[in-house]
Parts: structure tokens; C-alpha cells; sequence
């Protein structure tokens, strides 16, 4: 998409039919996907965490797409709603890219559009994605995913605090964080010896006013990516598409990001799947989107590592890889923290769903990203995990066997009171070393030969 037709779509945004939030969200959102769910006769098992009817995965394709057609996308910054033809849809669509490097130099790797039961191993993205991070923890929690041999890319959490003062969105704060997130990101990487690796960076920067501060060389390169983001449900503000308009001339990558909400207005799992492929379809023309982030989100629990959040991010993968090939990089947002052994099955859970549905993995957000309670030893074991799933060829059936004696495992943290939010870094990893301490790398093994008696064998 070339500059003049992004100008034509924030017309669309200035001049389309004004609509308030009330009405965007009962009659374009909750009452047709109810309609698209009964027509399309979806449903899922909630056994289950990977659906196996590739019926039912055409179909759900199909409804989205009617959805995104029919209510189009809602500009809360003008209240007015952008609507696109099928055509434009469909050209959408087919230009989506199949492959995009990331990175520089020695350090390029290549995302690609997966299959379901790729025999490719997804790409390992690491990093606790916009968890609020200490300025003394930074560096240290960069390295130690980093310098794992097994991660492809990386991405970081956010400052909230820097040089003793709160950064507050849209101020000079905002600037200064985004600037500084960058710098210490680029030079963890050179402390590590992958300075050219790929980056999903600009965490920090809330506003287009971070973001347009980084979009610099000496930054985030062209070859790294940031987020343009869509809001519950198939909503977009100006600030995300100045982002999206900010990388026409300069050429970073766009992540789309939709965290769509199971068991919100799209109700559970099917309809939640629905607005979803909307979300990734119109994401494509208003976030100019490169690739795809998938995080749906749990109306209660958040987590991703729920089975009706599995399911969807599973049904959105098959159904992508099925009908409209693209590159979709799932996030991994685990209940519990460092340091416990129910963040190592959610982990694999999640890990193996998205690999042998077409996605590639991306995380992993402990604690649910609340807190800075990520370390390095997890995002290794996201991608041992894929990567053994792959080598074993495992089937969807035989995922689901294996996620469902895990989620047994796990399934407690969602009803424990205070969650289940593990140790922050510093007291899972020692900081001269940047290795976990005796007791997390104790548990670390624990859990990976309790997996491979479990089935997972390749580990």
C-alpha cells in the first residue's frame, strides 16, 4: 500500500458514518457476531485447546471476513466508522507478505508464512513484551534471552519509570524513555555478540510522539519492527495510524496487534475467533500491517494459556494458513512467573499449540506481563519445545493429548488467589552470571523430563 492510499483511508476516517462507541459495539460487533456464529455453525469442544475440523476452520475464515466487510473498523478518534470493499479486502490479502527478513548482517532471519504442521521450525521471539521493567533490570533481562544460541529475535519489556521520574504518555518523558529503550537494547545486543539480531522494539513509546522519536537508523532500524495496535473490538485511534503512516517513508516493520477479548463482546471462543480474522484482515489496510501479532486476551484471567485463548489463537492460525496465507507470531502470556513450575507447563502448552497450528512463538509475558518476573530460561524452553514438537512431527490430536495433560498441571493458578506471579528477575537469575540460580535451573529440568515422559520426546 503506497502513501495516497493510506491518505484515502484517513478520509474514510475524517468523513465515514458517525457512530457512537454504544452503538459500534452492540450493533457492529456483539449483535453480528452472534448472527455469524449461528449461521456459520460454530463451536468449539472445550476439551480442547487446538480444534481438528477443518470444516468448521473454513468456515470461521469465512465469517470473519463477512464481519470485517460488513462493520468495517471504528475510528474512536473521529467516531467514525472506515469501511472497506471486498476487493480492497481481498487485495489485502493477497499482498500480504509471505516472507520478511529481520535483522541485520550476520544476525538476519527470515519470518515466513507457516503451515499447520509446518515441518519448519517456528522462529523463537523473545522477550517479556511490554512488562514493565526496571531501568537497572533492563540490560540484564535483554541478555539473558538474548544470548540463548536458540532465539531468532527478540523484543523487551517497558520503562515506567526513568532517572526517578514517571514517564507519562505523550510528554517529553515519552521520548526520552523510547530513546533510551532503544540504546540499551542496541547495545545488549553487541554485549552479547548479535548486534545485527531483529527487534520488536519502542515499547515504551505509548504515543506516536515515542514512536516518531526512534524512527532513526541509530534506533529502530528498518529491518526491526514496533506496534501498530488495534483496541477492543475492531477499534483504531489516529495515534496508532500516524503510527502506521510514520513507517511509509521510513520503512519499519508494522506488527499489527489485536488483543482481542474471549468471553467479551464477541462472546467465547467462536466468536472471539471471528472478530479476531476481522482484526487480522482490516489490520492489513488501516495498520499496514507486515505481519501479524496474535493475542487474544482472557475477559478474567487474561492469560493466554487458558484453552478457550489456545483455541483461538489456534482456529486464527489454521484458518489464515489455510485460506490466506500470512506471517503470524503468537504471544505467549503465561498466569505464573519465574521460578515456578506451572509457568514452564503454560509455557509449553502454548508453545505447542502454536507451533503445529502455523504460528511462530513470541514471548513469553510471565505473570502476565505484569510484572518484571520474566528471565531468559523460559523463552529458551518456548523454543526448545516448538522446536521439539516440529523435530517429532506431532499431530493436532496428539497436541491435544499432550496440552491437556499439562493444562492438568497448571489449570489451579486460575483460581489461586493472588494468581501465581513467581520472583522477579533478580532473584531467578544472578546478575554476574546471567544464569538462572541452582533452584530455577533445577526446576527447569524437572519439568523438561517430566515432558518427555509425558510424550514430547525430542526434548
Amino acid at each position: 500500500m503506497d502513501k495516497n492510499s493510506y491518505l484515502d483511508i484517513l478520509d474514510r476516517a475524517k468523513n465515514g458514518p458517525q457512530v457512537s462507541k454504544t452503538d459500534w459495539d452492540m450493533e457492529y460487533i456483539v449483535q453480528p457476531v452472534k448472527q455469524l456464529v449461528k449461521k456459520f455453525e460454530l463451536e468449539w469442544d472445550k476439551q480442547n485447546a487446538i480444534p481438528e475440523d477443518n470444516a468448521q476452520i473454513d468456515r470461521l475464515f469465512q465469517a470473519g471476513m463477512e464481519l470485517a466487510l460488513s462493520s468495517g473498523i471504528y475510528c474512536i478518534t473521529t467516531s467514525r466508522v472506515i469501511k472497506f470493499t471486498r476487493n480492497e479486502l481481498e487485495a489485502g490479502l493477497r499482498k500480504m507478505p509471505q516472507e520478511l527478513q529481520m535483522g541485520t548482517g550476520d544476525d538476519v532471519r527470515t519470518l515466513f508464512s507457516r503451515t499447520v504442521m509446518d515441518k519448519r521450525p517456528p522462529l523463537v521471539w523473545a522477550g517479556n513484551p511490554g512488562a514493565p521493567t526496571p531501568q537497572e533490570l533492563f540490560i540484564p533481562c535483554v541478555k539473558s534471552w538474548a544470548q540463548e544460541p536458540i532465539v531468532d529475535l527478540i523484543t523487551c519489556g517497558s520503562i515506567t519509570h526513568i532517572d526517578g521520574r514517571a514517564v507519562e504518555s505523550g510528554t517529553p518523558l515519552e521520548i526520552y524513555a523510547a530513546r533510551w529503550e532503544l540504546r540499551e537494547l542496541r547495545q545488549a545486543l553487541r554485549d552479547v555478540g548479535r548486534s545485527g539480531m531483529g527487534m520488536l522494539a519502542g515499547q515504551s513509546a505509548v504515543t506516536e510522539i515515542g514512536d516518531l522519536a526512534i524512527a532513526h537508523p541509530d534506533y529502530l532500524r528498518q529491518t526491526d519492527s514496533h506496534l501498530v495496535a488495534l483496541f477492543n473490538e475492531l477499534i483504531i485511534d489516529q495515534v496508532n495510524m500516524s503510527r502506521a503512516l510514520n513507517s511509509v517513508d521510513y520503512g519499519m516493520r508494522n506488527a499489527s496487534l489485536a488483543t482481542v477479548m474471549v468471553g467479551g463482546l464477541g462472546g467465547d471462543a467462536p466468536g472471539a475467533a471471528v472478530v479476531q480474522i476481522a482484526s487480522l484482515i482490516l489490520a492489513n489496510l488501516v495498520c499496514r500491517a507486515h505481519y501479524h501479532l496474535l493475542h487474544p486476551i482472557h475477559i478474567r484471567h487474561v492469560a493466554t494459556s487458558t484453552l478457550s485463548v489456545m483455541w483461538v489463537q489456534s482456529a486464527v492460525e489454521q484458518a489464515f494458513a489455510r485460506n490466506a496465507p500470512c506471517i503470524i507470531v503468537s504471544d505467549i502470556y503465561p498466569k505464573s512467573g519465574a521460578l515456578t513450575h506451572e509457568l514452564l507447563y503454560e509455557v509449553a502448552a502454548n508453545a505447542i499449540a502454536i507451533t503445529v497450528s502455523g504460528g511462530h512463538l513470541e514471548g513469553v509475558g510471565s505473570a502476565d506481563g505484569l510484572y518484571p518476573n520474566g528471565t531468559g530460561l523460559e523463552a529458551r524452553w518456548m523454543g526448545e519445545v516448538g522446536h521439539a514438537a516440529v523435530r517429532m512431527n506431532i499431530s493436532l490430536s496428539e497436541a491435544n493429548i499432550l496440552i491437556g495433560q499439562l493444562h492438568k498441571k497448571y489449570q489451579h493458578v486460575f483460581k489461586q488467589k493472588g494468581s501465581n506471579p513467581g520472583l522477579p528477575f533478580d532473584q531467578a537469575y544472578d546478575l554476574n552470571t546471567l544464569t538462572p540460580v541452582p533452584a530455577w535451573q533445577q526446576l527447569y529440568q524437572e519439568v523438561k523430563a517430566e515432558l518427555r515422559v509425558l510424550g514430547l520426546s525430542a526434548l
